[in-house]
């Protein structure tokens, strides 16, 4: 029986291909249908190319311009996603850091000072009910009251951004304890 020289038109069919590659055939199968490995033929290949496309099958590279544009698009994904985890690692730093804060931390310390001031203007009527019901006259009276609201725009004037409050608020909406930046 003479021998049969392979060469780059030489085709095999599954069978074969399996046995030359050390896979079942249901494997090769499996392969063609995810594209993989291509077939020259009804269940036959081109030996020298399908042993190429399995190499590089097996070790990861990209096999024809849908595969490559798929691995393309798959590594464009991975960059924006570590670009966004990396971002998101950024702004949670800088928030520790109290360099930055979240909206609804500012919003609870906004509300904050909005109901010490309403606070303020509503103790005014008690404040000032006996000491403007002795005044002499309205312009005694306007002169109180005055003086009052002064004091109360004075007290709002005096509030001042402290870090360790929004350090506060970060801590009880993250469920930290000051103990938790020790154990680092």
């Amino acid at each position: 029986m003479a021998k049969e020289k392979i060469t780059a038109e030489t085709e095999v069919g599954t069978t074969e291909l399996a046995c030359v590659l050390g896979i079942t055939g249901r494997r090769v199968r499996q392969l063609v249908e995810d594209g993989q490995l291509n077939k020259s033929a009804r269940g036959r290949f081109l030996l020298a190319d399908t042993v190429q496309q399995y190499i590089r099958f097996s070790s990861g590279e990209p096999i024809g311009e849908d595969a490559a544009e798929l691995e393309l698009a798959k590594q464009k994904a991975d960059v924006a996603l570590k670009e966004a985890k990396a971002k998101i690692a950024s702004m949670e730093a800088l928030e520790l850091q109290g360099k930055m804060h979240r909206s609804e931390d500012v919003e609870s310390l906004t509300e904050d000072l909005i109901y010490t001031m309403r606070s303020a203007l509503l103790a005014l009527p008690g404040r000032l009910a006996v000491d403007v019901s002795s005044a002499a006259n309205s312009a005694e009276a306007a002169d109180i009251i005055r003086r009052e609201v002064h004091k109360v725009m004075q007290e709002i004037s005096e509030y001042h951004y402290d870090p360790k409050r929004y350090e506060e608020r970060v801590r009880e909406r993250r469920n930290w304890s000051g103990r938790d930046d020790e154990d680092c």
